[in-house]
């Protein structure tokens, strides 16, 4: 009985660690961006709380990246997002990167720990939004090959993400067929960068092209996981993503305002 004590006892402690390991990540992460007024030093951290992944034979650091890469590409594009909102002249800048910050926590400490398959799936869909949210915000002057290549590497990691989840034996493949989709967006989107103004005025904008890539990949999990479930596609499983992604596409390009991202509109 002492001994379940004395295990219980270091349970709690190292679970108690790990929220406030994680916490300060957070916070210090939003405190260095602002006090840096850079990105650099925030991208610095997130990659070195990351250390473990090289903290084994260099033969296995490969699978370690690729398994941590969704959670390096959220971290990034928290990041990134901060430092945009503290460049915003409406003011409200320091309150946006707060909310960025409160956000980063909750997916340390509640969502990036989960490993049923629907967690997966959500993390996969986080990354999606956020890093394509960060590029697109971050990069309309950059050469289109280099936000071809970050998307594609986007696309591959969060498939990847979700089809190693389910065991398939063509991770590989179907993850770099699923990144060269999220290459050809973006290939498509570089060249019309339509973003939408945010109701909190915090200067950031949201891309359409982030919106587009997420609803593609919900798509094409809904019919990959029917496919894995049923060993073939069923309607009835994809009938009603399909419609409600193809109608969201419809009214993005025919009905909302919108202005270029690096207008200063």
């Amino acid at each position: 009985m002492e001994f379940l004590r004395v295990v219980r006892r270091r349970s709690v402690l190292s679970e108690t660690i790990y929220i406030l390991l994680n916490i300060a990540l957070a916070v210090v992460v939003l405190v260095s961006t602002i006090s840096t007024n850079t990105p650099w030093l925030g991208i610095a951290l997130v990659l070195l709380s990351k250390w473990r992944v090289l903290a084994v034979r260099p033969r296995f650091w490969f699978a370690h990246i690729e398994a941590n890469t969704v959670d390096v590409i959220v971290g990034i594009s928290v990041v990134v997002l901060m430092y945009l909102a503290g460049q915003a002249s409406t003011g409200n800048g320091l309150g946006a990167q707060i909310v960025l910050m409160l956000l980063y926590v909750a997916w340390l400490l509640f969502l990036k720990p989960r490993n049923r398959r629907s967690y997966v799936a959500v993390q996969a869909a986080v990354a999606v939004f956020m890093g394509s949210f960060a590029l697109e915000s971050l990069s309309y002057e950059w050469p289109s090959s280099l936000v071809v290549l970050v998307l594609w590497l986007i696309g591959y990691a969060c498939a990847r993400h979700v089809f190693v989840s389910h065991s398939d034996s063509d991770t590989r493949f179907l993850s770099l067929a699923w990144g060269f989709i999220f290459a050809e967006i973006g290939w498509l989107t570089y060249h019309w960068t339509i973003a939408y103004t945010l109701p909190f005025g915090s200067g950031l904008q949201l891309p359409q092209a982030s919106l587009l890539l997420l609803g593609v990949s919900f798509l094409g999990e809904r019919v990959y996981s029917s496919y894995m479930k049923h060993q073939k596609l069923r309607l009835n499983d994809v009938l009603l993503p399909l419609l409600l992604v193809v109608g969201i596409i419809v009214i993005l390009m025919t009905v909302f305002d919108s202005a270029s991202i690096g207008s200063g509109v």
